[in-house]
């Protein structure tokens, strides 16, 4: 879920008189099957819920895998099938399926009559203007519209026209905010979890609405899948494997208030295993608000302002920033006027804090409890997704995953630094971008395409669908990448023309990126655009990187720490409070909560004694605020003879990963050589591993 500033929105189709009999029969006589235009392929149901929206596809979907035994085709990274759901169910207008088909999914929007000026969140994100017509099937004058946020982009004949057209995997996002649910109109309560498991299940009922369809369960191109080797096989068949993930504000009831957390270490395992067993398989640790696991990444212009109200609501504080501590820096933080709606909502004499221009990062981080989190995450085997953490939560989530060399990170639409690129595909993540214009997309892949050679990766898009965010706008007919209809999808096999609903016939030139059936049409225009072939050529790469990025986390085996509980000495301890214990095995312990603290002098050590002689290649520190500037590593065998392995004299504390070539020692040192503050060295844990 992103929000992105508006784009233009054009008009649509006639109401028609037939359309109006339809429609009234339905009504009178209920939806129900009708034979599907060509029921003998495998790809064509025998029966569709009548009235429905066409595809506008001919052509079999490509099978298989390539000369290399890889798989084919794009990945949305980033979507929201059941968005609607969330937020208390009444933000977004419309659904993703019904089993009384199109008329009934897309119904017109009661609460936006007569002209949409009843529809508070679409003005609150200006997608309108203040006025839009409501009505739905048959006519869809207003809506879907690229720049609309509160009516339904992902209806599941759209998602198909996305399949036919060429993706192969969709990452289903369950997303929700309990504060703007706690705003706007609603038939539900806002718990966040309830809201996640509600979408959930409604992803699983759509799975099976479209089985049913085909003949019964496993049958629909529709597959929800739990594991790589699942997503490949649904691939391979050429259907999409569909990947559950979550992007919500305050994960298992994780927000504080007035900077006290609301959930603790056991409510996070719990709400892992949950999330887990729905069948979640990557996520985000924060979005939009701070929480009680990581800053976020700021919204600007107005949304920012907005936003930061809203998070004032839900937290107490409004953002904090300071100057950056190197070159990443977050979003430039909103500085617009506050929107009345929002304004309105904070307690008399409260207004959002003015900030310094030169001060462009989030003072929160990655908490202790975000990194409990993250290391759950890891030992789960789930996917973390960057996107939307501040600068300095990112930086650490980064130097947590480095330390363990697991590879599950993933970016999903331009929502991190994008120096961070290089870090990502060094752990072997993935990265997508997202939607915007063709020309602009082809210039943001651009700027990485070396990496991606580099690394010999694919790229995604993550189209945000139903996620408060603004897609492409109409670039006119006459446009030079404008597409010309009907066109073949990007591998030959499938023919597309304008996508048809109801009365209204979709052409991206003219109306914009409207809803996920477009997807394709975009795509095309990408290829279109100048520069744009080599880019559509790494989108067919994407879903492959992305099962790669997959079966490496699935694989990865955590590195055993061969300092754990074992003894440990120091050159000095810091006895100055005789109420609290800085000894040097609390190093040691596995509890991020203590730590060793030496004296206020330069010259200081700390010694692990591994118990034997063992095979040694990294050693991870998770420094205090009193950290070394420069320190090494030393290794002995028998505790009086020691050998410089590493060494750094720009050291900037929080996590450090030092790798050496890995050889023999039983002894592990630590040895300060110059403060960075005037306190002394002070560390939480120290690991040491093979390699």
């Amino acid at each position: 879920m992103t929000m992105n500033r508006p784009t233009t929105r054009r008009g649509g189709g006639r109401f028609a008189l037939v359309s109006l009999f339809i429609a009234l029969a339905t009504v009178v006589f209920g939806a129900g099957p009708v034979p599907a235009a060509d029921a003998g392929s495998w790809w064509e149901p025998t029966a569709r819920p009548a009235p429905d929206s066409q595809i506008n596809v001919t052509g079999a979907p490509f099978k298989g895998t390539d000369a290399q035994g890889k798989v084919r085709g794009f990945v949305d990274a980033h979507n929201h099938l059941m968005s609607n759901e969330g937020f208390g169910g009444r933000m977004i207008c419309g659904a993703t399926f019904s089993n009384a088909g199109a008329a009934d999914a897309l119904k017109d929007c009661p609460e936006h009559y007569p002209d949409g000026s009843g529809a508070l969140f679409e003005h609150l994100t200006g997608g309108d203007n203040g006025k839009h017509d409501p009505v739905g099937w048959p006519t869809f004058k207003d809506w879907p519209a690229p720049d609309s946020m509160s009516h339904q982009q992902n209806y599941y004949a759209w998602v198909e026209r996305a399949w036919r057209g060429g993706q192969r995997v969709l990452v289903n996002d369950l997303v929700t905010n309990g504060l703007i649910c706690s705003l706007l109109p609603r038939d539900r309560g806002c718990d966040e979890m309830d809201a996640i498991r509600l979408e959930a299940r409604k992803s699983y009922e759509l799975q099976d609405y479209i089985d049913k369809m085909y003949g019964g369960p496993g049958k629909g191109w529709f597959r929800i899948v739990t594991d790589s080797a699942q997503a490949r096989s649904v691939i391979k068949e050429g259907k999409l494997a569909v990947v559950l993930g979550v992007e919500t504000s305050e994960p298992f009831g994780c927000k504080q208030i007035l900077d006290i957390a609301q959930c603790s270490q056991a409510d996070i395992d719990k709400g892992l295993d949950e999330l887990y067993g729905l069948g979640v398989r990557s996520m985000f640790l924060c979005h939009k608000f701070d929480n009680a696991l990581c800053g976020v990444r700021f919204d600007s212009g107005t949304t920012g302002v907005a936003v930061n109200i809203g998070q004032f609501l839900s937290t107490g504080t409004f953002w904090a920033t300071e100057k950056c501590a190197g070159p990443q820096h977050d979003n430039p933080i909103g500085l617009a006027a506050a929107p009345p709606a929002m304004a309105e909502k904070l307690p008399a004499g409260v207004s959002v804090p003015s900030y310094a221009s030169d001060a462009k990062c989030n003072t929160r981080g990655l908490t202790r409890l975000g990194e409990y989190a993250l290391k759950g995450m890891i030992q789960r085997g789930m996917m973390l997704e960057l996107d939307h953490m501040s600068v300095k939560a990112a930086g650490r989530a980064l130097d947590i995953l480095e330390a363990e060399e697991y590879p599950g990170v993933i970016s999903s639409h331009s929502w991190m630094d994008l120096d961070w690129t290089d870090r990502v595909y060094g752990l072997g993540g993935f990265v997508a971008q997202y939607m915007g214009s063709a020309q602009g997309f082809v210039g943001e892949a651009g700027q990485k395409a070396e990496l991606r050679r580099k690394y010999g990766v694919g790229l995604g898009y993550g189209t945000d669908m139903n996620g408060v965010g603004a897609h492409p706008g109409p670039v006119g007919a006459d446009a030079p990448n404008a597409v010309k209809y009907p066109f073949r999808s990007f591998d030959g096999g499938s023919v597309l023309d304008r996508q048809v609903t109801g009365e209204r016939t979709w052409d991206l030139n003219t109306d914009g990126a409207a809803h996920n059936g477009l997807v394709p049409d975009w795509v095309e225009q990408i290829r279109l655009s100048p520069g744009g072939q080599s880019v559509v050529d790494d989108l067919s790469r994407g879903a492959e990187s992305y099962l790669t990025t997959w079966k490496r986390t699935e694989d990865h085996e955590p590195g055993v720490n061969l300092a754990a509980g074992q003894p440990v000495s120091a050159s000095t301890t810091q006895w100055w409070n005789p109420f609290v214990d800085f000894s040097p095995g609390l190093t040691v312990d596995g509890n991020t909560g203590t730590r060793w603290a030496s004296e206020w002098s330069d010259d200081q050590w700390l010694k692990v004694d591994l118990g034997s002689v063992r095979r040694v290649g990294r050693v991870t520190l998770d420094w205090e605020r009193a950290y070394a500037r420069a320190y090494r590593i030393e290794l002995s065998e028998d505790g009086t003879t020691w050998r410089d392995v590493w060494s750094t004299d720009a050291g900037d504390g929080g996590y450090d990963t030092a790798t050496f070539d890995s050889q023999s020692a039983r002894y592990v040192r630590i040895h300060g050589v110059k403060r960075a503050t005037d306190w002394g060295y002070s560390l939480y844990e120290v690991a040491v591993n093979r390699s």
